[in-house]
């Protein structure tokens, strides 16, 4: 099927800036997670607990920061237009993704060829972006139960003795680590399923003509090939 239009105003530039800190974080994250997990070469455990607790106050701040973007920028609501609206309703449900869950289930799945023409994010890419900073927050309070200097702060050591002990945080925030890691994958999947136009226009800001779509009147209006430049 033809594809909708990618315009800059689907992703603001703060919001690519806000994207490239999570990606640099997540991806120091992992890496310092995985060594202090298991230190497969002697002589950095200071530096990469020391790398990890930066990177995880990088994180928590620039989730901060991203949700009180969504409250006082705008976006476009869908591919396709330059109109927008503030941008934290495109996180709630739209009548452009009304009745689409099924489609989109089946269209992940493989069941379905084409997926349906809808909102910015479909049903289930707003149920995991909602679900993340959700999940961010228990890893960042998990990571602070073990974190020395307050691990023994009340409400984290209130947790600590509610679950049972530190072995059993750290068993959390390790498997919640390969929550991220199993969600980065998909996300990058189902991002560039149809191509890179997505990725180019988040991480570059680079257009991509494609079909427009008038979000008033919920249907296809015409198509942009931006002067024949994609």
């Amino acid at each position: 099927m033809a594809h909708l239009a990618h315009y800059r105003e689907a992703h603001p530039v703060p919001f690519v800036i806000t994207h490239w800190i999570n990606l640099i974080a997540m991806i120091f994250l992992i890496i310092t997670g995985f060594y202090i997990h298991f230190p497969f070469v002697a002589g950095f455990m200071g530096m990469a607990r020391g790398a990890h607790m930066f990177f995880a106050f990088v994180i928590l701040l620039n989730l901060l920061a991203r949700i009180i973007l969504a409250f006082i920028l705008k976006s476009s609501p869908t591919g396709g237009t330059r109109k927008q609206v503030p941008d934290y309703k495109n996180f709630l449900p739209q009548k452009d993704n009304r009745h689409q869950a099924g489609a989109w289930v089946k269209y992940y799945l493989f069941f379905k060829k084409d997926h349906p023409l809808g909102a910015k994010f479909g049903v289930l890419q707003k149920i995991s972006y909602l679900a993340v900073p959700v999940l961010l927050i228990i890893m960042g309070f998990t990571g602070f139960c073990l974190y020395a200097p307050t691990m023994d702060v009340g409400p984290f050591a209130a947790f600590t003795n509610l679950v049972g002990g530190l072995m059993i945080i750290r068993i959390i925030h390790y498997y919640l680590m390969w929550v991220f890691i199993l969600f980065t994958f998909i996300h990058v999947y189902l991002a560039n399923v149809e191509g890179f136009a997505p990725t180019l226009l988040m991480f570059f800001h680079k257009e991509h003509g494609g079909l427009v779509y008038d979000p008033e009147v919920h249907n296809i209006v015409g198509e942009d090939d931006l002067g024949g430049e994609h």
